[in-house]
């Protein structure tokens, strides 16, 4: 064996020329990627995901990060003395809780994730849905045993304003988005799912891939029995699963469903805990989640 084949740097090498394909591919193309708050807890994952946002800027992909915070919020609240309670998979969200939220996405989680991304190059801008309009809500009102239930100020998206989003990417920035949205209907600003935000503003965009990073290796088949991950579904098959997956599973879900269905060319539910899961599910074969596709019969070009 020569000692050609042996240096050291080969693998590294590989490794860039097996990624060409999909950085072929890529090029260009808008793709939203959600950060759970529950996969921001590790610090050194989340360094990890920063530098893997930049990676996919520097590749010539478009990306934009929306963030959750739940872990955050929840201690926010217990040192504030306030109660943590969900219903129907939701935040329930009084006045008093939605001062902590804003407080806490917004000058907290998303400034520590702009700032790490900005490490690795001066890229990320930090806004939130408030932000020019960006996402419009209304109050959300979930049933549960054919009640609605009241969960505060806890919003639904009507619309996407893309304008200061296309601004950014056109100027090469990376949109850092906090899930806040403010209503039309009462001025007031609202708590949305982060998941549902992520859905719209890919779907406003066109994106290409949706990317969903949680703490899970991906949708489970026959869950909590089997810990099986399903590696691809389409939109049908989902749709069938939907009524039998649990309440922390509905909006990642929901959200991937109804991205596809809006034009959306892929959503994929991946797993957060593996360091640059990012760039392994963008730029090899080895896949970490389960990927959301158009039914067979639709128009489709597998991300």
């Amino acid at each position: 064996m020569s000692a050609v084949s042996v240096h050291p740097a080969l693998a590294k090498a590989q490794s860039v020329v097996e990624a060409l394909p999909w950085l072929a591919r890529h090029q260009g193309r808008t793709v939203v990627v959600k950060l759970g708050g529950h996969a921001m807890v590790d610090e050194a994952l989340t360094a990890a995901f920063a530098r893997d946002i930049v990676f996919l800027r520097y590749a010539g992909l478009r990306p934009v990060v929306v963030h959750g915070g739940g872990p955050q919020i929840d201690a926010e609240l217990e040192r504030r003395g306030l109660e943590r309670e969900f219903r129907a998979g939701l935040r329930v969200t009084s006045p008093e809780a939605m001062n902590v939220v804003r407080m806490t996405l917004a000058g907290q989680v998303q400034r520590e994730l702009v700032g790490l991304i900005n490490r690795s190059g001066p890229l990320a801008v930090g806004m939130t849905g408030e932000d020019a309009d960006t996402l419009t809500a209304v109050r959300h009102m979930p049933w549960i045993d054919g009640e609605p239930v009241d969960v505060g100020r806890v919003g639904d998206i009507v619309g996407v304003n893309t304008g200061a989003l296309d601004s950014l990417l056109a100027d090469g920035r990376i949109p850092v988005v906090s899930p806040l949205a403010r209503s039309a209907e009462d001025g007031l600003v609202y708590n949305v799912n982060a998941d549902t935000v992520a859905a719209a503003i890919a779907t406003a965009l066109r994106a290409e891939t949706l990317v969903m990073l949680t703490d899970v290796a991906g949708l489970y088949a026959g869950w909590p029995h089997s810990e099986d991950v399903i590696e691809r579904l389409t939109v049908r098959e989902l749709e069938k699963l939907l009524p039998e997956l649990s309440d922390g599973m509905v909006p990642k879900m929901n959200g991937c469903l109804n991205a596809v269905r809006g034009g959306v060319g892929a959503a994929r539910v991946i797993d957060g805990r593996i360091p640059h899961s990012v760039l392994l599910e963008m730029f090899t074969d080895d896949g970490v989640g389960t990927v959301i596709v158009p039914d067979a019969d639709e128009p489709e070009e597998l991300p």
